[in-house]
């Protein structure tokens, strides 16, 4: 099963995933000025920064770090391919990329710093595979525990040592957390985990 406006071979699949994945990678070759200018800080947000609550997200501690939320995307749009207005897609960024850095600063509060496209990541992976669900697609009923799963073991046992060596840094799994939590609220307020009349068989 697939949600009906999902199609691979569909520009508009694939097309925000690639602007944001250039705009993170842009910001890149501006070094560690444009890092500390964007970076979710959290004495910075509390003096007014507020912009930090999006930005940090776009924003990476090396390229490896930025590849391995590249390759995310590239998992998402293969496993919930889906056709949005520009609109609606900017908003699904916009509030989740936000939720992440929100739940960061109230939630986490020994946190001082977070950089990373991963947090939106798996909040819009969940978001599209509990749309998947809802077409009768058993398979991201797994995808959805095997996310849930890492989630805990992030959490509990802490992320591999080799894969924080590569990229440079802690994982910080609470943001994980937070993209899923932003997710699902952003869906039911919107309507958009309604069960569509249709559903379409790949």
């Amino acid at each position: 099963m697939m949600i009906p406006e999902g199609s691979l071979r569909t520009a508009s699949v694939w097309a925000p995933y690639v602007m944001l994945s250039a705009l993170s990678g842009l910001l890149m070759l501006g070094g560690e000025p444009v890092v500390a200018a964007l970076r979710y800080e959290r004495v910075a947000v509390n003096v007014g920064e507020w912009w930090r609550l999006f930005s940090g997200n776009l924003v990476h501690l090396g390229w490896w770090h930025w590849l391995f939320n590249v390759l995310s995307f590239v998992l998402l749009v293969l496993l919930c391919p889906e056709r949005l207005r520009p609109g609606e897609w900017l908003m699904r960024i916009l509030v989740i990329g936000t939720g992440v850095c929100f739940g960061l600063h109230m939630f986490t509060p020994n946190l001082e710093n977070y950089v990373g496209l991963s947090g939106l990541a798996y909040g819009l992976l969940v978001f599209g595979f509990i749309r998947q669900v809802l077409v009768g697609d058993r398979f991201a009923v797994a995808c959805l525990g095997f996310v849930a799963a890492r989630i805990v073991w992030e959490m509990v046992i802490g992320a591999p040592k080799s894969e924080e060596t590569l990229i440079g840094g802690s994982v910080v799994a609470e943001s994980h957390l937070y993209g899923v939590v932003a997710a699902v609220i952003y869906g039911l307020a919107t309507g958009a985990f309604r069960r569509p009349a249709r559903p379409v068989t790949a």
